[in-house]
């Protein structure tokens, strides 16, 4: 039985044989208040290409009323099992069928979710439904390629207002909203948000068009609504993407909703995006959380063009979608007049590529052109060589084809395929005419092909210190074990930069820019010219490579890491050396050293904190097990003196002081914890104020210096839902075998927690300071993920599965443990990968603890 799976075989005969008009769609949502179930009903008119033929309609409901199809009644008990109604002997040409049923809302993010907010009781309904959850509100032809128009008439209760793709109607007396019909679009962005939402509007005008601006949150997040920010990034965006697409953007309105419980960044909804409502930022935050906002702001915005107006046909071509919002995105920031975040590539190389790096060294690495059987493989594939190793091999091709003829093919492809799908071909068609570079042989290396390559400058000089020979050698890494496919030499567009020391920083003062192919390219561009301090391949991050620095390069680098002018080559080195920490090639004590000497001199704040991060990580994981404290407690020292040395007020003193409460660990330091907590001790310009103070208690609660009866003395400071969810962590974070056992009976047992709270349980239960408290979960998490996986919704099982694997237990044992599990188990291919990923994770840290333990 196909339960709520879809192959890809079904979807190609199905989009063989119909093609789909229109939706119209009826929901009552009058009882949201009250939870429940809602009434949904469809009327789909359809074309058939064949008279007599069989089919079937998506739709996952608790109870089917009626399905009527053409004017025949059929029993729902007859036509309705695993999440379809059979279609039987269809006309040729026009259909039309009528499905209502009694549908269910959600407290998963997925379909219809359901949210009451503490502050004033009050329902908050929103959808999310990529990849195959409209059919959770409405009867769907559930798949990217049979797109229609879509018609909402949505009954709510007295005072909520509805938000979907067209523009919101004038509030209607008698509570029922009917919308417009939508242009052509795909089932996925379709969208519907209800209920007393706050609101700030605005409009973007252009060359004579006004396009409606809507931004949306609970009216308990309005104080920190900052809607002029957010309307100023995204007008930046409509501004730079319409000029780079030569398209204006292709809906009636821009709706942006920041909504609770959201399990991913955001969602395209076509002209009615919904964010996740952390981006409403209640506390003091850095630049870089305003960065990666902005980001997320555009990328939802670039995909209004690729994703909404040009759409994939099947979910093979999904890194196409993501690759290219990323990609845009962050180039818009880059380069929009205006923006506040020129250095944006900084962020993309020290964030996004290590994300594709790990994601491309484990066994279920695959060619960013995956290949999705069926629905199971692609909720799995929203990884990290979907997203950022597509866009980085995207920043690749613009650099090897030419950032003009780029967007001339992109225009080209947005004009011939508007409200269409596509696939792989037809983009790369496009810029083939416009770049005339025949792209066969580089989709093939880059886009069909796993894994990565390693690029190392070798170099002579004669005693003059005059480069006598360069060439660039690359490496074709052999893939992890498991993974399918072939290693594979590549070619890579890269910049060679040289760097001088000068008064004290490292300059560049040279830069070649080439092709290089095959294991060796020679560079004759330097042969002849004096050696510099440091050679950096890769120089600007054109390519999509792991680089290493020759032995001179590496010695300065070490001494000066924090000396670049700029903050691009910084991050190279950085990243660089965290991938070699993570391959067991440098030490994790030394690593430690290498930050301490230079992140006092980063003066880009999210690469402070994306180090601050690795070293946590580094430490808990890749320390040898006999050293780990002494090196915590080396780092531990140097988070509270650089809160100490920080300008006050200043994003680094906020950064090193969630730095310091995530580790901080003798007496005194725990006591200066509660001390800030309190008030009792200030710290000139650290505002401690709401999330602060939860990082604090959290952090005091898995020490055992906080009790339950702080806890809620907290909560009753913070009665939100923000607060309710860190209550949860800190409960989970006390380092008793009550609060584990409770935790786990919440989470494992129980399994009613809301999304966002079931996510921040397992986070306070999986505490890197409580291996011991935390072993003995180690057989009981084999022992139930099977059942978990097969009985609960998508998203919660993924937290339950990745969140709870005894990541933290490294040992041969726990190998051994994972092994014998995916031998007897059988489990299906997602669930397999996930836990094969983890396993992974273990496999690496004993690697690199081992190697550790070597540079003792």
């Amino acid at each position: 039985m196909p339960g709520t799976n879809l192959t890809r075989e079904e979807a190609e005969r199905r989009a063989r044989l119909l093609t789909v008009d229109s939706y119209e769609i009826e929901l009552d949502l009058s009882g949201a208040q009250q939870g429940g179930r809602f009434r949904s009903v469809t009327t789909v008119r359809f074309d058939s290409a064949e008279a007599g033929a069989d089919t079937f309609i998506d739709l996952v409901a608790p109870e089917v009323r009626q399905v009527v199809l053409n004017g025949e009644a059929h029993q729902p008990a007859e036509v309705f099992a695993d999440s379809r109604i059979v279609l039987r002997g269809l006309r040729a040409g026009r259909n039309e069928l009528r499905v209502v049923a009694d549908c269910a809302y959600t407290n998963t993010g997925e379909g219809l979710h359901r949210f009451v907010d503490p502050v004033d009781n009050q329902a908050y309904l929103y959808t999310q439904f990529e990849v195959p959850d409209a059919r959770r509100v409405f009867a769907s032809f559930e798949q990217p390629d049979l797109k229609a128009t879509f018609t909402f008439t949505v009954k709510a209760p007295q005072g909520w207002t509805v938000i979907s793709n067209s523009p919101t109607p004038e509030r209607p007396e008698d509570g029922v909203w009917r919308f417009a019909p939508t242009p052509r679009m795909s089932t996925y962005i379709t969208a519907l948000i209800a209920g007393p939402y706050h609101s700030v509007h605005s409009s973007y005008q252009k060359d004579g068009r006004t396009v409606p601006l809507g931004i949306y949150c609970r009216p308990s997040l309005a104080e920190f609504l900052d809607a002029d920010a957010i309307f100023e990034v995204t007008r930046q965006g409509f501004d730079w993407f319409q000029e780079k697409f030569d398209y204006d953007y292709p809906f009636a309105k821009y709706d942006q909703l920041f909504v609770p419980e959201f399990n991913a960044g955001a969602m395209e909804n076509a002209g009615a995006v919904t964010i996740r409502d952390q981006y409403v930022f209640r506390s003091k935050v850095t630049d870089a959380a305003y960065e990666l906002r902005a980001e997320t702001i555009l990328h939802e915005l670039a995909h209004m063009w690729f994703g909404d107006l040009v759409t994939m046909k099947w979910w093979n071509d999904l890194w196409l979608n993501e690759s290219f919002a990323t990609y845009t995105s962050i180039a818009c920031q880059a380069a929009a007049p205006g923006s506040r975040w020129p250095h944006s590539w900084t962020t993309f190389a020290n964030s996004m590529k290590t994300w594709a790096y790990r994601q491309d060294q484990l066994p279920s690495t695959h060619p960013i052109m995956a290949e999705i059987n069926d629905l199971e493989d692609v909720l799995v594939n929203f990884d990290g060589i979907t997203y950022a190793k597509g866009a980085s091999v995207l920043k690749q091709l613009v650099a090897y084809v030419g950032q003009d003829e780029f967007f001339r093919g992109v225009q080209a492809y947005f004009k011939e395929h508007a409200y269409g799908n596509t696939q792989l071909s037809d983009l790369l068609g496009a810029l083939e005419k416009t770049s005339g570079r025949d792209l066969r042989t580089w989709s093939k290396a880059w886009l069909e092909t796993a894994g990565i390559n390693t690029l190392r400058p070798e170099l002579t000089t004669d005693g003059a210190g005059v480069i006598t020979s360069f060439a660039v050698r690359q490496e074709a890494n052999p893939l992890p074990e498991g993974a399918k496919g072939e290693p594979t030499l590549r070619p890579h567009r890269i910049a060679i930069g040289c760097y001088e020391l000068t008064d004290g920083r490292l300059v560049r003062t040279e830069r070649v820019e080439l092709d290089i192919d095959g294991e060796l390219t020679e560079v004759p561009q330097l042969v002849g010219k004096a050696r510099p301090a440091v050679v950096l391949l890769n120089d600007d991050d054109l390519s999509y490579a792991k680089v290493r620095l020759d032995e001179e390069s590496l010695k300065t680098v070490t001494a000066h890491l924090g000396d670049f002018a700029e903050s691009l080559p910084r991050a190279l080195c950085w990243a660089s050396a965290w991938d070699m920490t993570r391959d067991g090639e440098l030490a994790t004590r030394d690593y430690l050293e290498l930050v301490l000497s230079g992140i006092a001199k980063e003066s880009d704040i999210g690469v402070v904190q994306s180090l601050q991060r690795q070293v946590k990580l580094a430490l808990d994981l890749y320390a040898a097990p006999e050293w780990r404290e002494t090196g915590l407690a080396r780092w531990t020292e140097a988070t509270l003196e650089q809160l100490r040395a920080a300008e006050p007020g200043s994003d680094h003193q906020l950064a090193w002081a969630r730095a310091f409460a995530a580790t901080a660990r003798t007496a005194p330091q725990l006591d200066l914890l509660a001390s800030l907590l309190d008030g009792s001790e200030v710290i000139e310009g650290l505002t401690v104020d709401t999330e602060l103070r939860w990082d604090l208690l959290i952090r005091l609660a898995a020490t055992g210096r906080a009790d339950e009866q702080a806890i809620e003395a907290e909560l009753e400071r913070d009665r939100t839902s923000a607060g309710e969810q860190h209550a949860a962590w800190a409960r989970a974070a006390r380092p008793t075998a009550q609060a584990k056992a409770a935790a786990w009976e919440l989470v494992v047992e129980q399994g009613k927690l809301p999304n966002a709270v079931q996510e921040s349980v397992i986070g306070g239960f999986v505490q890197a300071d409580q291996r011991e408290l935390l072993a003995p979960y180690t057989t009981k998490y084999f022992s139930v993920i099977k059942r978990i996986w097969e009985t609960r919704d998508h998203e919660v099982a993924q937290q339950i599965v990745t969140g709870l694997y005894p990541t933290l237990q490294i040992s041969r044992e726990t190998l051994q443990a994972t092994d014998a599990w995916l031998e007897s188990a059988e489990p299906n291919p997602g669930l397999r990968r996930l836990v094969t990923e983890a396993r992974a994770g273990i496999e690496r840290a004993l690697k690199a603890q081992a190697a550790d333990a070597a540079g003792a």
